[in-house]
C-alpha cells in the first residue's frame, strides 16, 4: 500500500463511496406498460389474463392502455391472476442481462484511508454506483480502549480473516477470535470494533451493502 495515507474516521469510507455513487435516477412506472408486460410474459390474450383474474377483457384492455385508473379491488384480482402481489405490479421489472462492468485492482494500488485503528486500502474505487464497498484493511488496533466508541454506520458487513487473528467485538454479543479464512456477516448499525491478537496486525478483507 502507498506510504501515504490520509487520516479518515472509518466511517467516512461509506460516504465517500456514496456520494462516488451520484444521485440515483427514479423513472416513473408506466401501470398499463407494466401490466401488459406481465401478461405477455405468460404467454396470455388478454382474454386468457382477464378470465385468471375475474375481470372484464374490455376492463384490462382499459387498464393496459391507460384509458381507466382501476379501483384497489381490480388491482387485487389482477394481481391474484397474474400469480403476484400488488406491490409487484408497481415494481418495475429487473434488468436482464449482463451490463458488462468490470473493475480490476492491483495488490496495494488500492486507495488508501488511514486512521489510527486501521489501514484500508479500497478496492473498485473507479466504479461509481457501487451496491457494496469490498477493501482490505490491516487492524492496528491492540485494545478497544484505543477506539473512541463503537463504529457503526447503515448497511449490513461482511468481513473475512485474511492473515493474522482478530477479535471482533459487537454491541450485543461476547467477543469472538477469528483466525485465516474465518469470517463474520453482521449488521452494521450494531457497533461493532476489530482488533489483532496475533503478534503481527491482522489483515481482512471486509465488504460493506451499500443500498
Amino acid at each position: 500500500m502507498s506510504e501515504h495515507v490520509q487520516q479518515t474516521d472509518p466511517r467516512s469510507l461509506i460516504r465517500i463511496a456514496r456520494e462516488a455513487g451520484g444521485p440515483a435516477e427514479v423513472q416513473a412506472l408506466d401501470l398499463g406498460e407494466r401490466v401488459r408486460a406481465l401478461r405477455k410474459a405468460k404467454g396470455w390474450t388478454l382474454e386468457q389474463a382477464a378470465g385468471q383474474a375475474g375481470l372484464a377483457r374490455s376492463t384490462l384492455s382499459k387498464i393496459e392502455n391507460g384509458q381507466m385508473s382501476p379501483t384497489y379491488e381490480a388491482l387485487k384480482k389482477l394481481a391474484e391472476g397474474l400469480k403476484i402481489s400488488v406491490p409487484q405490479l408497481f415494481t418495475p421489472p429487473a434488468q436482464s442481462g449482463a451490463n458488462g462492468r468490470l473493475s480490476l485492482t492491483t495488490a496495494g494500488e488500492g486507495a488508501a484511508h488511514a486512521t489510527a485503528t486501521y489501514e484500508h486500502e479500497l478496492l473498485a474505487g473507479n466504479l461509481t454506483g457501487k451496491k457494496m464497498l469490498p477493501y482490505r484493511a490491516r487492524i492496528r488496533a491492540r485494545a478497544m480502549e484505543e477506539f473512541d466508541g463503537w463504529v457503526r454506520h447503515e448497511g449490513e458487513e461482511f468481513l473475512l480473516v485474511l492473515t493474522g487473528v482478530i477479535r471482533l467485538y459487537t454491541e450485543f454479543y461476547a467477543p469472538v477470535e477469528l483466525r485465516r479464512g474465518d469470517s463474520a456477516y453482521y449488521d452494521a448499525t450494531m457497533g461493532h470494533n476489530v482488533v489483532s491478537v496475533s503478534q503481527e496486525d491482522a489483515t481482512i478483507l471486509w465488504v460493506t451493502a451499500l443500498t
